[in-house]
């Protein structure tokens, strides 16, 4: 038997690929994020599978329910809200597993960031305006950064930003991104991404804040910044090197260009 991770996507039930629907439909022991997830993911799972909501669940505990279900000949899925490889705690809970010599794999997920992109129906890597995005976080009751990813240092580049478990920093966030992108600058909060009672906020980093106040948002939303973020309406704009109409497109090339 093998403990699949499996992203279940920023939350609503249609958006999980369709191999993470074929191992919730085999599996007898799912644990689940429930502060994150919306519980109609859950729906994909058999009537008498064994639910564990992880939310207080210490990774101890988790890991000790993982390898018990295992020992048990369970088929385990450990569903992760997004994509497993950001802010999923895969590391912690992968080497615990490997030092209990439990087989393992992962199953990718759709990105909050990605959801919240697409709700508001923006590209994140503009021709000639961005084309890098910065997945970051910024430490408040949380694991300290790694030294010299400051979110000042993200900011000078121009990329594209996507500030997960930030939102309750919103206005001194915003404050200080100012500095590099304009108080201007487009800022978007998109509050549980596709699931119900979803919250979408547009505005600039002079105002999002107010917003989010407003609303009284404090988790479970990604804040996004950039230029790119004004759309067709974006100054600077460019196209794309690879559909440009006058590009040679008769030979063979080894690389593609953007």
């Amino acid at each position: 038997m093998t403990v699949h991770f499996v992203g279940a996507g920023p939350g609503a039930a249609d958006l999980l690929t369709l191999r993470a629907v074929r191992l919730l439909g085999a599996a007898d022991v799912v644990l689940y994020p429930g502060t994150y997830l919306d519980a109609e993911v859950l729906g994909h799972c058999r009537p008498d599978a064994r639910l564990v909501d992880t939310a207080d669940l210490d990774l101890d505990q988790i890991t000790a329910t993982v390898t018990a279900a295992h020992a048990a000949g369970s088929d385990v899925v450990r569903l992760t809200s997004g994509d497993p490889s950001l802010y999923s705690a895969l590391f912690e809970q992968t080497r615990r597993l490997d030092a209990a010599d439990v087989p393992w794999d992962v199953t990718p997920g759709v990105p909050a960031y990605a959801a919240a992109a697409a709700r508001v129906g923006r590209e994140l890597t503009v021709p000639l305006v961005a084309q890098s995005v910065v997945l970051t976080r910024t430490q408040a009751r949380s694991t300290a950064m790694p030294a010299g990813e400051s979110l000042e240092a993200f900011a000078a580049t121009g990329a594209t930003l996507v500030l997960h478990l930030a939102v309750t920093r919103t206005r001194e966030l915003a404050a200080s991104l100012a500095a590099s992108y304009g108080a201007d600058c487009p800022a978007v909060v998109v509050f549980r991404a596709s699931q119900p009672g979803e919250q979408v906020l547009v505005g600039t980093l002079g105002d999002i804040a107010d917003a989010v106040e407003e609303a009284g948002l404090r988790q479970a939303a990604v804040i996004l910044v950039g230029r790119a973020l004004a759309g067709p309406g974006v100054a600077a704009a460019g196209e794309s090197y690879l559909y440009d109409a006058d590009r040679d497109r008769s030979a063979k090339r080894v690389g593609r260009g953007y």
